[in-house]
């Protein structure tokens, strides 16, 4: 162990001093007192300079010649880094070389750092200098290991210095035989920071700092890599652009002493503008863009996006009108023979069509937006035919079709199109639509309208309000072409699945058209008509290869799917279609005959059956009716109580809508307990109320009749009727209020195989949008009061089951 010694301290901020190197100090006051202290114990062994003499240390003028005298033992000073926010611990011990005055007139001194040592506790000492006791460290062995570092950070600082044409120095450096006096010459770099030096003065092991100096050199050096590479890409790329630039001026001379234009310059986009039927506005704006064009340089960047722009401009169908076929009658047909039911969609369709031909009788101007309303909207669940609707509409009026899919969309300029300052800009797809449909009076097709999102980049539901408002997109303006297209002949539709969804600002532009979904016998009429030949062939069979009877048909509608449209069943008749294809292949059989008792072979055991019976049959379980996305569907209410904590748990996934629905519940029975027959005692249980399916999640104000009855039941040991179904909301009062999608829920009832249905009395009016075949099926029953509900609904109590 090393003994410690006492040295005056010489702090310095500007500068951060490692062993071996050789710094000049200017004598501020601070720095004179360290190294008057200094001489004051060691005696005055530095030599003076005289003025205006140069020193040959680095950092430091030179002095003359023969200025130095020799003495005995040198004059010895601590430097430390200077730190803001604490002490430094290390600083390296000093022998002051020379003093006196340098060019400039400044005093200074040079000062020769020796090794490391560490700072201890202050002491003592003769003059105003600062004095601390410091021990002198040592770097550690010298392995194998250390020696490979130091190996590996000679290469790399050779390379640096080599790349950067410093010979010299990289000789020295490669001279250098000590790892530690090597890894301390990074004092001298100029791409360390002072930070980093201040760690390597801290570092006393001598194999850390290696390791840190090769981890920082190889950044270094992969910084310079880069930066060197990139200087050459743009030196290349200066030089190529000068030469390109040479060789096009020397082209267009030549072409010009030849008398040959441009194929692809300006001319040709001059005489596609003067021979295009465009509006007068966008004429001149082509022709301000092809100005731009002409005064521009090839190696301008924007020369390419104006092409762009004038190519798309162009392309647009500006003046193309297809006719429309106004003959009423013979559009009625077509979408009879395309769709079945749907009467609702053909009715407007129709009344659309004779608005139009109407207006065309009578002189006035025939607009589509604002002549005839607003847009349509087919709203219903998936597999009921709203985009192959808008197929047959096209064809009815004898215009083209284009299908836009908003499905995903969360980018505002997929609506509008992109600003053109940006790589890669484009129009937006509404006029994609237009442009692919090369008519300025297509049917536009807006799939999904409510699955469009919104993000950071826009709501594009938002952009879409100027498209579908008839009173603005006679003038929508695209971001891409900043020029105003007419979209008000246009005509839109508009799909969705779930109504809700869709902001009420884009809902309130839209005329709503419900298509409920199909009941047994319209899935039968359109699996016979459409489907049943569609899939004959696509599998290749002639209609005398294979048959399939109407009692098939039906009970795949009936027991194989419970969908309000008919994709499945169209899924279900190609597999069976593919096996009979599979039969007919092997030479077994010369036809194939589907019947009722041939499904079972041929796609299987039927999914669905009746279960509302079973479901119902102990008292506490309900079945109510619900709308989702994929149409109407029965939804059961189950409840339950158990000792413990009085209280109400509700499970099931459910919004908190149909959560505030049961506390009302619960609380409006409560409130009747007495009328009901329900002792006290049963609420000072713990309530549980479920929904079942809980992956499914479940909201809206339309169960709250559907959990009084299943509480009522339980709570009483009644039964709920097994026949029957109910939807409505209740009140703390016990008043029904009313609620939506009612043909959507009556389908659904029917295809459960319920008897009777409980709907609000204030929904009365919606019974008449209802297939007379439901209504003879099913018996509606409208109520106001939910007292009406548990009257009819409610059966004796089971032999055995007891009040809660």
């Amino acid at each position: 162990m090393t003994n410690p010694i006492q040295l005056p301290v010489l702090f310095l901020s500007d500068v951060v001093v490692l062993p071996g190197m050789v710094v000049r100090v200017e004598l501020d006051e601070p720095a004179r007192a360290a190294i008057d202290a200094a001489q004051m114990l060691n005696g005055p062994s530095a030599p003076s300079v005289p003025e205006g003499a140069a020193s040959r240390q680095t950092g430091a003028s030179r002095p003359a010649a023969g200025a130095s005298r020799e003495s005995g033992k040198a004059a010895q000073v601590l430097i430390a880094p200077r730190f803001e926010d604490r002490y430094a611990s290390y600083g390296v011990v000093a022998t002051v070389e020379k003093v006196g005055r340098f060019s400039g007139g400044e005093p200074a001194a040079v000062l020769k750092a020796g090794g490391r040592a560490r700072i201890g506790s202050g002491v003592t000492g003769p003059g105003a200098a600062l004095w601390v006791e410091v021990e002198p460290v040592d770097g550690g062995a010298v392995d194998d290991e250390v020696r490979a570092l130091a190996e590996d950070y000679r290469k790399l600082v050779v390379g640096l210095l080599q790349r950067r044409e410093a010979w010299q120095v990289a000789d020295q450096v490669t001279r250098i035989d000590d790892p530690a006096a090597l890894a301390d010459t990074a004092g001298y770099a100029p791409y360390l920071s002072d930070d980093r030096k201040r760690r390597l003065l801290e570092t006393p092991e001598v194999r850390e700092r290696l390791r840190l100096l090769v981890e920082w050199t190889r950044d270094v050096v992969a910084e310079s890599e880069v930066s060197d590479k990139i200087d050459a890409d743009v030196r290349e790329s200066l030089e190529k652009s000068q030469r390109e630039y040479l060789l096009r001026q020397q082209l267009a001379a030549i072409r010009k002493e030849l008398g040959e234009g441009d194929p692809e310059g300006s001319d040709d986009y001059r005489s596609r503008i003067e021979a295009a039927d465009v509006p007068d506005a966008v004429r001149e704006a082509l022709l301000r863009e092809l100005d731009k064009l002409e005064r521009s340089s090839d190696q301008n960047p924007e020369a390419g996006w104006i092409r762009t722009w004038l190519d798309t401009a162009l392309d647009l169908p500006w003046s193309v009108r297809t006719e429309d076929d106004t003959d009423v009658v013979a559009a009625r047909a077509v979408l009879d023979a395309d769709h079945h039911g749907l009467d609702e969609v053909k009715d407007r369709i129709t009344e659309y069509l004779a608005v139009r031909a109407r207006r065309a009788e009578r002189g006035l101007e025939v607009v589509g937006g604002r002549g005839s309303g607003a847009v349509v909207l087919l709203a219903g669940p998936p597999g009921v035919g709203k985009t192959s609707l808008g197929e047959s509409v096209a064809r009815a009026l004898g215009r083209r079709f284009v299908r836009v899919a908003l499905g995903g969309v969360r980018d505002e300029a997929e609506i509008r199109g992109h600003r053109r300052t940006y790589v890669g800009a484009l129009p937006g797809r509404i006029v994609r639509a237009i442009k692919e449909a090369g008519s300025m009076n297509p049917v536009v097709l807006l799939d999904e309208v409510d699955k469009v999102g919104s993000d950071y980049r826009g709501d594009p539901a938002a952009a879409l309000l100027e498209v579908l408002d008839p009173a603005q997109n006679h003038t929508f303006r695209d971001h891409y072409l900043e020029l105003d297209l007419d979209l008000s002949d246009v005509l839109f539709i508009a799909t969705a699945n779930d109504v809700g969804s869709i902001p009420a600002a884009l809902l309130d532009r839209m005329e709503l058209v419900s298509i409920d979904g199909y009941t047994e016998e319209d899935k039968v009429a359109i699996a016979r008509d459409f489907l049943v030949p569609r899939q004959l062939e696509r599998a290749a069979l002639a209609a005398d290869e294979v048959t399939i009877s109407d009692e098939a048909l039906r009970e795949i509608a009936a027991n194989y799917t419970r969908e309000a449209g008919v994709r499945q069943v169209e899924r279900l008749l190609a597999k069976a279609f593919r096996k009979a294809t599979a039969r007919l292949a092997t030479g077994d059989v010369a036809r194939v005959d589907i019947g009722v008792d041939a499904l079972v072979d041929l796609i299987g055991r039927p999914r669905f059956t009746p279960d509302v019976a079973e479901r119902t049959s102990v008292p506490g379980v309900a079945t109510g009716l619900a709308v989702t996305g994929m149409g109407g569907d029965v939804l059961y209410v189950e409840t339950s109580v158990a000792a413990g904590e009085p209280g109400l748990t509700v499970t099931g996934q459910l919004g908190d809508v149909m959560k505030e629905s049961a506390r009302i519940a619960l609380s409006w029975v409560r409130s009747h307990a007495d009328e009901l027959g329900i002792p006290g005692a049963a609420f000072e249980r713990s309530i549980h109320v479920h929904f079942p399916a809980g992956a499914v999640p479940k909201d809206g104000p339309s169960a709250g009749v559907t959990m009084v009855t299943a509480l009522v039941s339980l709570l009483t040991g009644r039964p709920v009727r097994s026949d029957i179904a109910m939807t409505g909301e209740v009140t703390l009062s016990g008043r029904v209020l009313p609620i939506g999608g009612v043909k959507q829920k009556l389908l659904a009832a029917q295809r459960a195989g319920v008897a009777e249905v409980f709907v609000p009395e204030r929904n009365r009016p919606d019974l008449d949008d209802v297939p007379a075949e439901i209504l003879e099926r099913l018996t509606v029953t409208p109520v106001g009061e939910v007292t009406e509900i548990l009257a009819r609904a409610l059966v004796a109590a089971q032999e055995g089951v007891a009040a809660a």
